[in-house]
C-alpha cells in the first residue's frame, strides 16, 4: 500500500478510537495531520461526531479545519482535550521527532497544553530504534542574530543548515511564527532529554524538534494493519 494510503489509514483509526463528541483537538500540521482533520470532518458530516472544536497549530491547518466543517478556537478560549499530530521519527518509550513541516513550536506549545496529551499518527516507516538516525532534528530560530545561533547549535555536535524556502530557494523558509528552521545532522540521539535541554538553553534557539514526554500513545499504520502503541 502506498504510503498516503497508510497515513489515511493511521488517521482513520486514531479518530475513530480517541476522539468523542464535545472533544477540543489540538490539530498538527504537515501531511498526515490533514487526513485527521478530514477523518473528523467526515465523521461531523455524517453526524458520527458532534461539538468538534480544533485548536490549529498552523495557518494551513487553520484552513483545512475550516473547510471540514470544524469550529475553530485557541488557548486563551479552551485547553485541547488531546492533540492528534503526525511524527518525522517515532523512537523508544514514544519519544519523536517534529519539525520537517515547519510547526514545531506551535505544535509543541499546543501538545504541551493538552489536558490528556499527544496521540501520534504515522505510517510504519516513521518507528525507528534511535532518534535521529534518518534525518536531521529542526530547531526553529529567532532570525535576530541567527547565525550565532548556529554556532552555538554546531558546538553541541551537529552540521546545521538553514532551511529554504521550496517556493524560492532564495530565502530562507519562514515559520508561521515568523522565525527561521535549522535542520540539525546530529545522527544517533542517544539522549533526547538532555539534548533538548541544551539546545533551549541556547539564545535565540526558540524550540526543539525533540517531543520527549508528550506523547500518550501511537497509531501506526503498515502493510500488516494498523496498532496502538501505548506510552
Amino acid at each position: 500500500m502506498a504510503t498516503d494510503g497508510l497515513k489515511r489509514d493511521a488517521a482513520s483509526a486514531a479518530v475513530d478510537r480517541f476522539v468523542e463528541d464535545g472533544a477540543t483537538l489540538g490539530l498538527g500540521s504537515g501531511t498526515t495531520s490533514a487526513f485527521v482533520v478530514g477523518r473528523i470532518g467526515e465523521k461531523l458530516a455524517a453526524g458520527e461526531l458532534r461539538n468538534v472544536r480544533g485548536v490549529p497549530t498552523s495557518e494551513s491547518t487553520a484552513a483545512l479545519a475550516r473547510e471540514a466543517g470544524i469550529t475553530l478556537v485557541g488557548l486563551a478560549e479552551a485547553r485541547p482535550t488531546l492533540t492528534l499530530d503526525g511524527a518525522d521519527e517515532i523512537g523508544p518509550r514514544l519519544a519523536n521527532i517534529k519539525g520537517l513541516g515547519g510547526a514545531l513550536l506551535r505544535e509543541k506549545i499546543v501538545a504541551a497544553a493538552s489536558r490528556d496529551g499527544l496521540v501520534l499518527v504515522a505510517d510504519g516507516s516513521k518507528a525507528v530504534d534511535t532518534l535521529g538516525a534518518r534525518g536531521p532534528l529542526p530547531v526553529e530560530v529567532e532570525p535576530f542574530g541567527w547565525e550565532t545561533t548556529f554556532e552555538a547549535l554546531s558546538s553541541l555536535g551537529c552540521t546545521p543548515r538553514l532551511r529554504m524556502d521550496a517556493t524560492d530557494p532564495g530565502r530562507p523558509f519562514v515559520t508561521d511564527g515568523g522565525h527561521y528552521t535549522a535542520d540539525c545532522a546530529f545522527g544517533p540521539i542517544e539522549d533526547p532529554p538532555g539534548l533538548e535541554a541544551a539546545i533551549k538553553a541556547i539564545p535565540g534557539a526558540l524550540e526543539c524538534g525533540l517531543f520527549v514526554g508528550l506523547a500518550r500513545a501511537a497509531v501506526i499504520a503498515d502493510r500488516d494493519g494498523v496498532r496502538v502503541v501505548e506510552g
